[in-house]
């Protein structure tokens, strides 16, 4: 593998720093609450640098990510290319292609997902035993949503959102990213128990879909989803590609790219927290001279960079037509665990300054936070990870059935 960028990927990487890192200013951030920054995502838009996604592939669009997440600027890049313009790219038909893919590119339709609303427990293979361990599914607690993360069965016994012999959807799902500035929501749903969800882009502007506002940690301009009899059309895999592929085609590549956006983070957290230990003095010598800073700070760099390189691994593998399943997931469980340990380094680092909420550490360690729950609970993506690498054999013969 070479995590080499190429020429158009470093052009677009640079071009997306200086266009974020002049427009998304503390101050502007301060200014802007939870809100969406529409100045930023016209800029970026206009520039070219969301069509250019399809041409500098995953990992170009990891690399801006990255950008982004350095400077925790509040615009819907990762979820617009990853539940919007790759999936629509990849699988939809051509007919879908030339009537999306036009407004995704220039940023006047904003995507976003639900993916996933459930958990891979209800569509148990059932030509195949058991895996030798059995796993309990718990509700995710309201006040930390992981949509990555296995749900809990409704109340109805239901899981997720339903399509029915029409097309319609109904259902529910708590939280979505960016819900209140997406056009457009791709929503997984079944029509049974069995098998594997189907993939639906669902227009947002339309009674059938009702969208409550609900504040998460990071401001992502969240909210809740209500669908009624909503109208979808299904991406059905128009290269002849199973559902069960584009389900976890979508997700794996939702996975790397959310995971592309912790490293971010991450990194910006640590870059606050050397400038601040540099300059801070104790005892008549910077902060950075203590053993036990260093440490801390070392760290959290090979955190950072172990998310990192997991990340630039999978959306390596993804652009080259690889397997790359297992590796999303790994990418995803170093995003949540090691991104949890290195925010709260950041702030840790800061002293008493780190308390204070105005302070731009504060922004990293509520993105941070915000990614890990999103991505799902380090436990249950490890055990999806160690299910993925334990009955291999399995997967291959149920994805031959589909």
């Amino acid at each position: 593998m070479d995590f080499t960028p190429t020429e158009e990927q470093t052009a677009a990487r640079d071009l997306a720093a200086g266009i974020i890192g002049d427009l998304a200013t503390h101050e502007r951030l301060t200014a802007l609450g939870t809100g969406t920054d529409p100045e930023l995502w016209k800029t970026l838009s206009g520039a070219g640098l969301i069509a250019a996604v399809e041409e500098i592939g995953l990992v170009g669009l990891a690399l801006l990510l990255e950008e982004q997440g350095r400077r925790t600027a509040q615009i819907p890049l990762a979820a617009t290319c990853a539940f919007g313009l790759l999936p629509v790219a990849a699988y939809g038909t051509d007919e879908q292609r030339a009537r999306l893919l036009p407004g995704l590119r220039d940023g006047t339709a904003v995507a976003t997902g639900a993916l996933p609303s459930f958990p891979r427990a209800p569509f148990e293979r059932p030509s195949f035993p058991r895996a030798p361990f059995e796993r309990t599914s718990f509700p995710q607690a309201s006040c930390e949503p992981a949509p990555f993360a296995r749900a809990g069965r409704s109340a109805e016994g239901a899981w997720g959102p339903r399509v029915d012999e029409k097309g319609r959807l109904s259902g529910t799902v708590p939280v979505v990213p960016w819900l209140r500035t997406a056009t457009h929501v791709l929503v997984p749903a079944r029509e049974t128990s069995v098998g594997p969800p189907r993939l639906f882009l669902v227009p947002t502007d339309q009674r059938a879909v009702a969208v409550a506002a609900v504040e998460t940690t990071a401001p992502w301009a969240a909210g809740r989803l209500e669908l009624s009899g909503a109208r979808g059309e299904p991406l059905e895999g128009g290269r002849g590609v199973p559902d069960g592929e584009v389900y976890e085609g979508t997700l794996g590549r939702a996975r790397t790219a959310f995971a592309a956006l912790q490293a971010g983070v991450c990194a910006g957290s640590l870059a606050h927290a050397v400038a601040h230990t540099s300059r801070r003095e104790q005892f008549g010598r910077p902060l950075s001279t203590n053993q036990a800073v260093q440490l801390r700070a070392a760290d959290a760099h090979l955190d950072t960079e172990a998310i990192r390189v997991t990340c630039l691994e999978a959306a390596w593998r993804y652009d080259t037509g690889l397997p790359a399943h297992t590796h999303a997931l790994t990418a995803a469980w170093w995003a949540a665990e090691a991104g949890r340990r290195v925010v709260h380094t950041g702030q840790h680092l800061h002293g008493g300054v780190g308390a204070d909420v105005t302070h731009p550490v504060h922004r990293h360690f509520l993105w941070g936070r915000q990614l890990d729950a999103f991505l799902g609970s380090p436990g249950a993506l490890l055990a999806d990870l160690g299910e993925a690498l334990a009955v291999p054999e399995r997967d291959a013969e149920w994805r031959e059935e589909l």
